[in-house]
């Protein structure tokens, strides 16, 4: 996974802007409406399953910045994933703020479908943070949620990879479902989560680039 960790001058990055911004231009002047809106009402015909309902709501629910910074902590503590913990956390905080500004200023409402499913024991979380920002909390793209999960994906795929350098693959699966989640409960369009995951890819490798992540290795060999 060493392609996934760059810098800003970096060809990879400089493409997965590009990508964000054509993304966010399309959204922005609504080319993909029609799109949306007919994804979002296929996955608000198919909820009522109690148990899909339930497993939906908890996978999107891992996903809340809160529980992901918990876990960046519990890294932190341990000396020999130190240096991931401390990439985790910065990464939550970043990715969290700036998708929380975009918002502000894309202005997307989110999905009008009522969700009316098996009760969850906590409230779904929007868990949107924008200082001196009207209106951010009720906005939809990009999904914060669909950022850190591939934050995730990438900082401890890349921390597995050298021992499970294909295995470490499979934790993009922890994206692909949190973005599916995002859209069973009915909070966010399919561009939401496509754009969260292309601005977590970029954070992510960019961050772990400037903390020097790679250095978990050297500490392995040693």
């Amino acid at each position: 996974m060493q392609n996934w960790i760059f810098d800003l001058r970096s060809r990879s990055f400089v493409l997965l802007t590009i990508l964000f911004l054509i993304l966010t231009a399309l959204v922005y002047y609504q080319v993909t409406e029609n799109f949306d809106q007919s994804i979002i009402q296929f996955f608000s015909d198919i909820s009522g399953n109690p148990t899909t309902d339930l497993i939906m709501q908890s996978i999107t629910e891992s996903g809340e910045a809160l529980w992901m910074l918990g876990f960046g902590i519990l890294m932190l503590i341990i000396p020999r994933t130190r240096r991931v913990g401390i990439t985790l956390m910065i990464l939550i905080v970043i990715s969290t703020l700036l998708t929380g500004y975009i918002k502000c200023g894309v202005d997307r409402d989110r999905p009008t479908y009522d969700y009316e499913v098996v009760p969850f024991p906590v409230p779904l979380s929007k868990d949107t943070f924008a200082l001196f920002c009207e209106g951010g909390f009720d906005a939809s793209y990009p999904s914060g949620h669909a950022a850190r999960s591939m934050i995730f994906a990438i900082i401890l795929g890349y921390a597995l990879s050298q021992r499970f350098p294909n295995g470490a693959y499979l934790m993009f699966l922890y994206p692909l479902l949190i973005s599916l989640s995002r859209l069973y409960v009915l909070e966010h369009y399919p561009m939401d989560v496509i754009g969260g995951t292309v601005i977590g890819a970029m954070l992510a490798g960019v961050m772990a680039k400037r903390t020097k992540l790679y250095k978990i290795f050297d500490k392995s060999k040693t």
